[in-house]
């Protein structure tokens, strides 16, 4: 593939058909051919989910939109030490300012990438770090916004968050293919990623330092992604009141809640996309507000160093995923008619 990527699928949804295509291969050392319908961790995706999760709280009146979690999370307010009351909106919309659970110098650290991660251990990890007022009501993305949230899914469900996910998401739309559990790496239908560490190529394949996260524990397919946006935003899952406010946002950022306010395009109510990029695959997803046109693709790119070593391989990962967006963001418009 151009530019050393390992793989790449993408699929395509509108009104009078659908397209796929995958190229690359599934992995380096088998060098078995890619497929549209192959499973990939797809990141920070997780979060648009997650959200979802969140505003069907709401519309079971179990918590508002702007309620204080300070005394409804465990350990929130004992751990992390807030400078005020922290509403669900603000850290939905990613403007709570909460510190994070990761260490700078822990990026692309295969021995960090090696461990699991349980929610709590995540809040406590966030703790001890400052959170000053001047922090809040500022969009600043941080994963600890929605470890939290995935904590407060879980304590209002009495419940695991990742059952909840299944039982009210995954289940019900039939996708058969998505998971927050850890990857089998013995199935043969899943995209290997790879970084590299003082020049050696490592696989980071296996999720287990992420699975079960609200944050960027998915796998799935691109077309179980497009699915679950076209029932997003048909209005399938969420009141229209919490899809108004979904798309609305915590403030003037192009952050909204979950989800990202993408340029005007198919319909009046313009576009929404979704992106994940926790050091694995890099993954873009595009929907139209009426979720008739989606577009999703995930590429693997070829092994890059981790962050701490070679702070250019955020950037080169951060190119590649504005050329994804703005790619799928004109074969969406392409496709309704739209200048």
């Amino acid at each position: 593939m151009d530019g050393g990527a390992v793989s790449a699928v993408v699929e395509v949804i509108w009104p009078d058909g659908q397209w796929s295509r995958a190229y690359g291969v599934r992995s380096l050392d088998t060098k078995d051919a890619a497929q549209a319908g192959d499973r990939v961790s797809v990141g920070t995706v997780t979060e648009t989910l997650t959200a979802v999760a969140v505003l069907r709280l709401v519309d079971d009146r179990l918590i508002g939109l702007d309620d204080a979690v300070n005394t409804v999370i465990p350990g929130f307010e004992a751990e992390l030490h807030p400078p005020g009351p922290v509403t669900v909106r603000e850290l939905l919309g990613q403007t709570s300012g909460i510190p994070s659970h990761i260490p700078a110098t822990n990026g692309g650290d295969p021995a960090a990438v090696a461990q699991p991660r349980p929610l709590e251990q995540a809040l406590k990890d966030a703790g001890g770090r400052p959170w000053p007022a001047s922090s809040v009501g500022t969009y600043q993305w941080d994963e600890t916004n929605y470890v939290a949230l995935g904590l407060l899914v879980q304590t209002l469900r009495k419940k695991p968050f990742a059952d909840v996910v299944e039982e009210e998401i995954i289940a019900p739309l039939g996708l058969a293919h998505t998971s927050l559990t850890r990857i089998d790496l013995s199935q043969k239908d899943i995209l290997h990623t790879y970084m590299t560490a003082h020049g050696q190529r490592i696989d980071t394949t296996d999720n287990i330092d992420t699975a079960g996260s609200p944050s960027e524990g998915l796998t799935s397919t691109m077309g179980e992604v497009s699915t679950f946006l076209a029932a997003l935003f048909g209005g399938r899952l969420i009141s229209p009141s919490s899809l108004a406010q979904m798309e609305k946002g915590a403030g003037p950022a192009p952050y909204a809640l979950g989800i990202a306010k993408g340029p005007r395009g198919c319909t009046a109510g313009g576009s929404f996309h979704t992106a994940g990029d926790q050091g694995r695959a890099i993954t873009a997803a595009v929907s139209s507000s009426d979720g008739r046109y989606t577009a999703a693709m995930a590429l693997v790119p070829q092994p890059l160093p981790g962050t701490p070593e070679d702070p250019n391989a955020d950037r080169q990962r951060n190119t590649i995923t504005e050329q994804m967006f703005s790619t799928l963001g004109e074969t969406i418009n392409s496709l309704c008619g739209s200048p």
